[in-house]
């Protein structure tokens, strides 16, 4: 993979990672961890609460749910500008700042009485929150070597996952116990934590400002686009998580509800079943340090497609319901393999617009995911989901393979 390194990175390795300092940059990375756990945390915190708003709102659920939908929107279409940015005013201070409004609109959200006003703080705190993991991902890919990227990476993960998992479960808790206010005065306790780590070490440790130290490239900054498109492994990269994240997110967004068709199970179980894939994924994170030092990073992403493809074979042919949680927690565990991988790489796309191009690789996966459903939606209703897993199964290991084979 040293192929991929460039002149440019490796002096800005040997300026923002000494040989004599071997240990990662652990703790302004946990605080990142944090923010980002804050950040996936939003995405779906609010789903299971939709009843209490539509309801006290006087509105439909589905009038409610437009909630979720801009926050997903402004979240997803942040990530295009965000990079630029990052690269001209420094990275780990553009996070702090983002989380830091992040904190105040979401505390905002709590107080919201109108589903018009929900909507629109809700739209706002996508696009503030929608800055903190692709410029996190980059400020990794400017501090820590390339040879130990996929670690730190795979580390940071666990903070993204564990949001993910988290945030629908404890919402649901605290609904319950507190009503739905009391989620996003929770949520904005997090991002408070987390901006004051964020500030502590931008005050404190050099390695938070290291990064920066270049000067900026004259002109427009978008114009970084196309230098990061002009360059054909971040074309392929782009190319290939945006396949991927259509390949595993099309057919996984309806496993609960083939689940709930095929065998009549309880949407709570039903619940219970797509939580593994964040324990897959956790799985994964807690075990990616002896990963790479045993199978490399090729090894990996080829492990991850196999096991994406295993996993999705069994949903598909699965004569019992209780191979599915195996099956979902395979999917996350793979998923994150494989992607781990990729991010890994995309760090490397352009070292000189580091934040530009994780910015594109972040907005691929989510329009992968879109397109994905998209694509998949009138399939499911003529033949069914079984015959889309079958297609995942197949295709997953050969994008994998393919991808690889470039490393």
């Amino acid at each position: 993979m040293n192929s991929f390194r460039t002149a440019g990175d490796t002096r800005l390795m040997n300026a923002s990672a000494p040989v004599d300092d071997p240990h990662f940059p652990t703790r302004p990375i946990i605080f990142l961890a944090l923010a980002s756990f804050a950040s996936l945390a939003m995405i779906r915190s609010i789903d299971v609460l939709l009843p209490q708003i539509a309801s006290e709102m006087n509105v439909s659920i589905g009038a409610a749910a437009i909630v979720v939908t801009a926050y997903v929107l402004s979240h997803g279409t942040t990530q295009l500008i965000v990079g630029p940015i990052g690269d001209r005013l420094g990275k780990y201070k553009s996070i702090t700042v983002a989380c830091g409004l992040s904190a105040i609109v979401v505390a905002i959200c709590g107080l919201a009485q109108t589903l018009s006003t929900l909507t629109a703080l809700r739209l706002l705190s996508g696009f503030t929150a929608g800055w903190i993991i692709p410029l996190a991902m980059a400020f990794i890919g400017d501090v820590v070597p390339y040879e130990r990227r996929q670690q730190a990476l795979g580390s940071f993960l666990s903070g993204q996952i564990a949001g993910a998992i988290v945030g629908q479960a404890a919402s649901g808790i605290l609904g319950d116990m507190f009503g739905w206010r009391s989620v996003f005065f929770a949520l904005a306790g997090l991002f408070t934590i987390a901006t004051i780590g964020l500030i502590y070490e931008l005050a404190t440790s050099p390695r938070t400002r290291a990064a920066d130290r270049r000067p900026a490239a004259p002109g427009n900054p978008f114009r970084d686009y196309g230098r990061v498109l002009s360059s054909r492994l971040a074309r392929f990269i782009l190319i290939v998580v945006l396949i991927e994240s259509a390949l595993v997110f099309s057919v996984f967004a309806f496993i609960g509800a083939d689940l709930h068709l095929r065998f009549g199970l309880s949407f709570t179980t039903v619940g219970l079943v797509i939580a593994a894939f964040g324990i897959g994924g956790i799985a994964y994170a807690a075990n990616v340090r002896w990963l790479v030092d045993w199978l490399g990073p090729r090894g990996i992403g080829n492990a991850g497609g196999v096991l994406l493809g295993i996993s999705f074979m069994t949903l598909a042919i699965q004569p019992v319901w209780w191979l599915a949680p195996v099956a979902v927690a395979g999917i996350g565990a793979g998923f994150y393999a494989l992607h781990n991988t990729l991010q890994t790489v995309g760090t490397q796309m352009a070292p000189e617009a580091r934040g530009t191009a994780v910015s594109l690789f972040a907005s691929a996966f989510y329009i992968g995911q879109t397109a994905g459903v998209a694509v998949a939606a009138p399939l499911v209703d003529q033949i069914g989901v079984p015959p889309l897993y079958a297609v995942s199964a197949l295709l997953l290991p050969i994008l994998a393979v393919v991808f690889t084979r470039r490393l």
